[in-house]
């Protein structure tokens, strides 16, 4: 499941890109010291903010049968709540929860196998077709939308991908950061599902994931402001992320590794941040597949429209070479955007 989220424009420190990262992978102000709507805490201060996260976003699996869809627009509001530390750092407490209109499936956790139903058509009095239904016992045979259509087996994704409910989403998130150039956060994604359809069944599932961010330079990096290329090297980071999921029938899918490379930048009021590399990941036992590693990369922008309220952006395709039983080989696709507010 992708989240995101309240952002960190205002501030020109080390973490100023790191905060986006973060922030785009929840809803969430990475850096709590320093966020809209507000001024850098000092030691022992608190500070109590609410926040809205506005938010379209997509999923697009080109890499399994039927190629599913999933879309959402999700409405999210909470509070943050900060404290400051010496040496300018802090802690914080963040907590949303909110509606999320579905469309087609609802999110999942990333290398959920998916299998689709075979597909048989009805027998008439023409021979032929006792070939074409023995052809359909045979999950992995190609068939066209419009078989898959007459069958009611792919409505979510040759329908138009159609309304589906909606569903309960929540975020809850503590973050420790002591000083500019280091971040440490652990972070929970309940997501109920409110109905039966298809492969989504009632329940809470569950994500759960531990992210260190380390930045190699100083942050300060404005293109507008007359730096130059060479300047880039002040933007760089290194980000280590696990996450574990559960569906909501609590089938565990497994987890995933990202130790990815990244840059961020500014160009004027505009923060964008660039990070790839590889994705170890391993399935659940239900999966019946082995360890693989996967590689991704993700595009983050952002541009705050005033001190608390940030517009949003970002894409992330993952590619995987390995295929399997409800597995296969390209790439998968999650966009999206939104609006965060900070009061």
């Amino acid at each position: 499941m992708e989240r995101h989220p309240v952002s960190q424009i205002g501030s020109r420190r080390a973490l100023l890109p790191l905060g986006l990262l973060a922030a785009l992978a929840a809803p969430s102000a990475a850096l709590a010291h320093s966020t809209p709507g507000g001024q850098e805490l000092l030691p022992g201060e608190f500070r109590v903010r609410p926040v809205v996260t506005l938010e379209g976003h997509g999923g697009l699996e080109n890499n399994l049968q039927g190629r599913p869809q999933h879309y959402s627009i999700d409405g999210l509001f909470g509070a943050v709540f900060e404290w400051g530390l010496e040496r300018g750092g802090s802690f914080a407490i963040e907590a949303q929860l909110g509606p999320a209109l579905v469309w087609g499936e609802a999110e999942h956790f990333y290398g959920r196998v998916h299998v689709e139903p075979p597909i048989t058509v009805a027998p008439t009095s023409s021979g032929s077709e006792e070939e074409e239904e023995e052809d359909g016992d045979h999950a992995g045979d190609e068939h066209s939308e419009e078989e898959h259509a007459e069958a009611g087996h792919s409505e979510s994704h040759s329908d138009g991908v159609p309304y589906r409910r909606t569903d309960v989403k929540g975020f809850l998130q503590a973050r420790y950061q002591p000083n500019d150039r280091f971040e440490m956060s652990l972070t929970w994604w309940p997501y109920y599902v409110t109905g039966d359809q298809g492969e989504d069944v009632i329940g809470l599932k569950n994500e759960i994931g531990v992210q260190a961010i380390w930045a190699l330079g100083d942050g300060d990096v404005n293109f507008a402001l007359g730096d130059r290329l060479e300047s880039i090297v002040d933007g760089l980071f290194l980000s280590l992320e696990n996450r574990t999921g559960w569906e909501s029938t609590r089938t565990y899918l497994g987890n995933y590794t990202d130790p990815w490379v990244g840059v961020g930048f500014n160009v004027d009021l505009l923060n964008i941040t660039l990070s790839a590399g590889p994705r170890f990941y391993s399935p659940g036992s239900y999966a019946g597949l082995p360890f693989r590693t996967d590689w991704g990369g993700e595009l983050e922008l952002e541009y705050p429209l005033s001190k608390s309220v940030v517009l949003f952006a970002h894409y992330k395709p993952i590619y995987s070479a390995q295929s399997g039983e409800g597995w296969g080989v390209g790439w998968q696709h999650h966009l999206g955007s939104g609006i965060s507010l900070s009061f």
